[in-house]
């Protein structure tokens, strides 16, 4: 019995569903995840894949809420200490209300290293935090006793250390690798050989890796290849090598061609956590830099697991003999394991900073390791992107004392809110942190984060004179919710900027934060963001979804000398830039690659890829639906009907007579007009076009040297049919029909763009049939637009053909269309 796919509400998930696809989303929806462990890094990833949009989320705690917790737990408030509630009971109701479609439950399970497990049949991913090694293992193994295996994430932080694990089983597959769309590129050239050589166009670069599957399309002479797919290997970035071609059914090769990437999917095998903590296991390298640091921090966290497993405790702050019992514990654990097979690349400093800080927690680390975290749930139940493999290590020793202190005494204890920092970085920086004035534009997804973050280290407080400036002119609207997680529904249609400062606020009352609802632009210089607005602040953090605006943000703080943080995302990538005056380069100092010119010929004559016929489609969008009625608007704001006849008749020329009179000319009076003109339309884009084209340039035409007009990367057109049966055909219809009757306030109604309604007029609409015409067609690559705009890139202006009527036909015409108004 087929279950009907849950319908995806697009008002809320549409940037992540254009992410990740609806059977992946689909997937989501029907799985189920146990998080264990309610602390810092447990509420980041339980945050994370609530707002995702699983089917169910069960939160399971064991532990009451401390002081010590509202370092790092943002959904924990002072009320939940003095109550002592369970950590997971505490937030259940504020992961709830992230999330409508998600079932939020806790569970009261007990779960030791006798405790029975079948309770974890139900879900399809558990992620456990903050549990020792013995336990861990436990539950791995019985997650890879089901079938289907049920996929297990570990993951804990331990002062400025964290790392995570993950075990999906063996065969798991991986249906989309990376998420990008697939690769295209045309060929100049397939050489027969053991392997053939594949070459590019134009030495155009192909993008592909070595391992990725190809087929070809269009080649000529060598036809055996078309249609068949081949794995292939990287020679260069223009060269790619396939199979043997040498064979009689490989002919020459005689032109055209493309090489298209096949997405494949991939079985992965994991090995389970025991196999990976008994020998050589299989670590993430991130950071160049600290290339033998993985294994080092892996010595490190079993030698933690250990120490704690011995005494019962984790080592106290900033003590050095447990420090070096740690270091000790470790190298007995490498001389077992032989993990570093190098003694002296095993770095003793790190081993010590971690027994410093075990009992501490860095809340930003929970915030990045939470997402990867939760990322890697969702590639367990989709299978979209690959997942890690198996261990990943992190650490943030940078934000530690070079040396070690003296007196430890500054990092020890207070019971409050700030224990966990403290014991990080110290009380004279929680000092400075508390006392920073900082200015944030932008309060969407990571504007939201930064806030949570800045809150829990204790930033900007009032008491010790600090201040938070944030602003952000947008409203909350219902897709925002997907991420923006200091937002709920209430909240829609209300302003970013003051919703977040109140979210930020109720997590820490101490937070001094003014909120603003400005662009920060040239307009505001003057007035509002001056130069000694920015001197007054420590510190700017650009939350910004624009290359204009962080652009024009990094000038300001060039000229003010401020130190700028930097970031953005774009799909399921992401980018972090720290800029530092005299330190650093700028945001500006690197520009991003510049986009491609698409020539004028090809977009308008000789589309050859899908990007083409995307800019073409935006072009005449534009053109019809925005730029003309503009002009036409403009025209009859300056000059009255009788006015512009009176100057026309007396040859006086009018900007804008032209296009305002041909508007003129095709005022729609029904529906039934729309309908006819979105018919005639489709007629003239999808086949008068092709055939002037095929007119112009028959198959067989050549240019001067003898080749073939016709060959890549320009492709003959087919001339479209007009097809009533046709959905698509009718769908073109009936957008431009609604469009062009909205555009000109004709007042209609849903059944005025029935099936029926439609096919009914377009039976007596009178296509005009296509006459050839002796009009001149671009075909240099190099040629401008009419208007001086050259190259076309993005939106075009003006019109695609030139008025070949003189000015005297040109000033007739207008008349006589204008005299009907």
């Amino acid at each position: 019995m087929s279950v009907e796919p849950m319908e995806i509400d697009d008002a809320l998930y549409s940037r992540q569903r254009y992410v990740l696809g609806d059977k992946a989303m689909q997937r989501m929806a029907e799985s189920n995840i146990f998080i264990s462990g309610v602390g810092g890094i447990g509420i980041e990833i339980a945050k994370n894949i609530v707002l995702a949009g699983v089917k169910l989320v069960t939160i399971h705690d064991d532990h009451v809420a401390t002081e010590f917790d509202l370092g790092t737990q943002f959904f924990l408030r002072s009320d939940d200490v003095i109550n002592s509630r369970n950590r997971a009971v505490a937030s259940v109701g504020r992961l709830a209300e992230l999330n409508p479609y998600v079932d939020v439950k806790t569970s009261s399970a007990i779960l030791t290293i006798d405790s029975a497990l079948e309770f974890l049949d139900q879900y399809q991913c558990v992620v456990l935090s903050e549990k020792p090694l013995s336990l861990l293992m436990r539950v791995n193994e019985y997650c890879r006793s089901k079938n289907p295996p049920i996929k297990f994430i570990a993951v804990d932080v331990r002062g400025v250390f964290c790392w995570c694990f993950s075990d999906f089983g063996e065969d798991f597959e991986v249906v989309d690798s990376n998420g990008e769309e697939p690769r295209e590129v045309f060929i100049s050239d397939v050489r027969k050989g053991n392997p053939g050589i594949v070459t590019t166009l134009e030495n155009k670069i192909h993008g592909f890796q070595s391992g990725d599957v190809v087929t070809f399309k269009e080649v000529k002479g060598m036809t055996a290849l078309n249609g068949k797919e081949f794995q292939i290997e990287v020679i260069s970035p223009y060269i790619f090598s396939i199979c043997d071609t040498t064979g009689d059914e490989f002919l020459a090769y005689e032109g055209g061609g493309l090489a298209l990437q096949v997405k494949t999917s991939k079985c992965l095998n994991f090995r389970s956590l025991q196999a990976e903590l008994c020998r050589s296991p299989s670590l993430v390298v991130t950071d160049l830099t600290k290339f033998n640091s993985p294994a080092v921090l892996h010595l490190g966290m079993l030698a933690l697991d250990r120490f704690h497993e011995l005494r019962g405790v984790m080592p106290k702050v900033w003590d050095a003999l447990d420090a070096n019992d740690l270091v000790s514990i470790a190298k007995k654990i490498n001389q077992e394991l032989k993990i570093v097979d190098d003694e002296g690349l095993l770095d003793e400093d790190s081993w010590r900073h971690l027994s410093f800080t075990a009992q501490g927690c860095l809340a930003p680390l929970c915030a990045f390791m939470g997402g990867v975290v939760a990322q890697e749930a969702l590639k367990a139940l989709t299978g979209k992107f690959s997942p890690l493999s198996q261990w990943l290590h992190l650490d943030s020793r940078e934000v530690l004392p070079k040396d070690v202190p003296t007196d430890v005494q500054p990092f020890q204890p207070r019971r409050d809110r700030y224990d966990a920092l403290r014991i990080c970085v110290g009380e004279e920086m929680c000092r400075k942190l508390a006392e920073i004035k900082l200015f944030m534009v932008g309060c969407g997804a990571i504007g939201c984060e930064l806030l949570k973050n800045f809150s829990l280290l204790g930033c900007c407080q009032s008491a010790s004179g600090g201040k938070m400036t944030i602003t952000d002119n947008d409203l909350i609207e219902k897709s925002n919710l997907n991420r923006q997680f200091l937002f709920r529904p209430e909240h829609i249609r209300q302003p970013k900027s003051t919703t977040a400062a109140s979210a930020a606020a109720d997590i820490n009352p101490s937070l001094n934060i003014d909120a603003h609802q400005h662009k920060v632009c040239a307009q505001t210089e003057s007035a509002m963001y001056t130069d000694q607005f920015f001197e007054g602040n420590d510190v700017i953090v650009n939350a910004l979804d624009n290359l204009e605006a962080r652009r024009y943000m990094d000038s300001r703080c060039v000229t003010n000398q401020r130190p700028l943080l930097e970031s953005g995302t774009l799909g399921p990538k992401g980018h972090v830039q720290v800029i530092i005056p005299f330190l650093t380069e700028s945001y500006a100092s690197q520009n991003d690659p510049v986009d491609e010119d698409v020539p004028f010929c090809t977009l308008h004559s000789f589309p050859a890829v899908i990007d083409h016929c995307i800019e073409w489609a935006r072009d005449k969008f534009e053109t019809f639906f925005a730029q003309k009625p503009t002009l036409y608007n403009k025209f009859f704001a300056a000059h009255s009907a009788s006015d512009a006849i009176s100057n026309l008749t007396n040859g006086i020329p009018l900007e804008n007579a032209e296009s305002a009179s041909k508007m003129a000319a095709f005022l729609p009076e029904s529906m039934e007009c729309c309908i006819a003109a979105g018919r005639i339309k489709f007629e003239k884009f999808f086949n008068h076009r092709a055939k002037q084209l095929l007119h112009a340039f028959p198959l067989d035409t050549r240019m001067k040297d003898g080749s073939l007009f016709w060959q890549s990367p320009k492709r003959p057109p087919v001339p479209v049919e007009f097809q009533p049966t046709n959905a698509l055909h009718l769908q073109f219809v009936q957008a431009f029909a609604h469009l062009f009757a909205d555009m000109h306030r004709l007042k209609f109604s849903p059944e005025d763009f029935s099936d029926e309604k439609i096919l009914r007029v377009l039976s007596k609409v009178t296509v005009p049939k296509f006459e050839p015409k002796n009009k001149r067609i671009e075909i240099d690559e190099s040629a401008k637009k009419a208007g001086g705009r050259g190259a076309v890139r993005g939106r075009t202006e003006n019109r695609c053909e030139s008025i070949a009527t003189g000015r005297e036909e040109v000033q007739r015409v207008s008349i006589a269309c204008l005299g009907n108004i």
